[in-house]
């Protein structure tokens, strides 16, 4: 028997339940956030400061059109690799280096825009992750964030 597990009638049980994986259970059990749920909930985001945007990455369907279900592993895979998010807020100097960005903003807020796979820092709310990128990490900006979406 390890440090990390109890026997109790031939069975290993975990030492603890993390409560963080019970509300995680919880949150996968709920819709996963998009950029019309998450306006409800835009006063309780963090504010990015200085020249960063505050982003919801796209959150690939659960399902594909044919109606097969994507495994959970394949989805925590995409949610964290994912290129695409919706912007929600800009910080106050967002974009404000004439030098750096001669013809102006790259985006706006309410648009889909496309980064590094690993790019900013994620912050994990309720109901999934936000990240907060620099404004010269953008790539691009897309219509349509399911026409880039690919799965492995």
């Amino acid at each position: 028997m390890n440090k990390e597990t109890l026997s109790t009638s031939n069975q290993e049980i975990p030492k603890h339940q993390n409560a963080l994986e019970e509300k995680y259970k919880a949150v996968q059990e709920k819709e996963p956030l998009t950029p019309e749920t998450i306006k409800e909930q835009k006063t309780q985001l963090p504010v990015p400061s200085g020249w960063r945007l505050l982003v919801l990455p796209f959150s690939p369907r659960e399902k594909t059109k044919g109606g097969i279900l994507i495994a959970q592993e394949s989805l925590d895979k995409l949610r964290i690799a994912t290129n695409c998010g919706y912007v929600l807020k800009m910080g106050p100097l967002a974009y404000h280096d004439r030098e750096k960005f001669p013809t102006g903003p790259w985006c706006k807020i309410g648009q889909w825009v496309i980064f590094a796979r690993y790019a900013g820092s994620r912050l994990p709310i309720e109901g999934g992750e936000v990240r907060i990128l620099n404004d010269d990490e953008v790539l691009g900006t897309i219509d349509d964030p399911e026409s880039v979406l690919h799965h492995n």
